[in-house]
């Protein structure tokens, strides 16, 4: 007797929410979210932008009890168990989610930020999915290290903002610095910006990145 690990294909639903009116909008903004997040929740920070901005939020795949087996939920886009599986997954998910709107409305602009965990998401996405944006917005977040050479290619296509809080509980700003440069070394270019703030969206900022 031996122990196998397999696969199977199997359809699957993932879901997303919107706000504003894409008839009115001619910027898409696509936001993923960070870990233990929940998107219904998470696109209410971008409730103040202008409406000519249509914002999309895709949700992880992996919802959870964030403490115990009751109360409140989250969500992750994954955990390193079966991780080449699951990035597959959500790249498939995501590119869905982004051809549904680019078919389905006109936009002028695509920006697309990625927040804490959904930063990493949101760079394989670039590098590994079917998408174009002019704009990423690496937010609270780290590049994949494991990124491919020719994946990387496609962020020199697109401006490339690293955004990091001066009390950003996860790192320091020294440490920001230091990783922005590495970022750089690999001819990818990203802006740094950094603002007066913790883990988090500063909404006032995005506003200013999107005009």
């Amino acid at each position: 007797m031996s122990l196998t690990e397999q696969h199977i294909s199997y359809q699957h639903q993932g879901r997303f929410f919107t706000w504003g009116d894409p008839e009115k909008a001619d910027h898409l903004l696509i936001c993923l979210h960070g870990y233990g997040q929940l998107a219904a929740y998470f696109i209410r920070k971008f409730h103040a932008l202008p409406e000519n901005i249509y914002v999309v939020c895709p949700e992880g795949p992996h919802r959870f009890y964030q403490a115990g087996t009751a109360g409140r939920v989250g969500a992750s886009w994954m955990t390193k168990e079966d991780r080449l599986v699951d990035i597959d997954n959500y790249i498939a998910f995501l590119d869905q989610v982004y051809d549904q709107q680019i078919m389905k409305h006109q936009f002028k602009r695509k920006t697309l930020l990625g927040f804490s965990q959904g930063g990493a998401t949101a760079s394989r996405w670039v590098g590994m999915g079917n998408c174009s944006f002019d704009t990423f917005l690496l937010w609270a977040a780290v590049f994949p290290p494991d990124m491919a050479i020719s994946a990387q290619a496609k962020f020199k296509a697109q401006r490339n903002v690293f955004v990091i809080g001066t009390e950003d509980e996860y790192t320091t700003l020294e440490k920001a610095e230091s990783y922005h440069k590495l970022l750089n070394t690999a001819d990818m270019q990203f802006e740094f910006v950094k603002f007066e703030g913790k883990h988090q969206v500063d909404v006032e900022l995005l506003k200013a990145l999107l005009q």
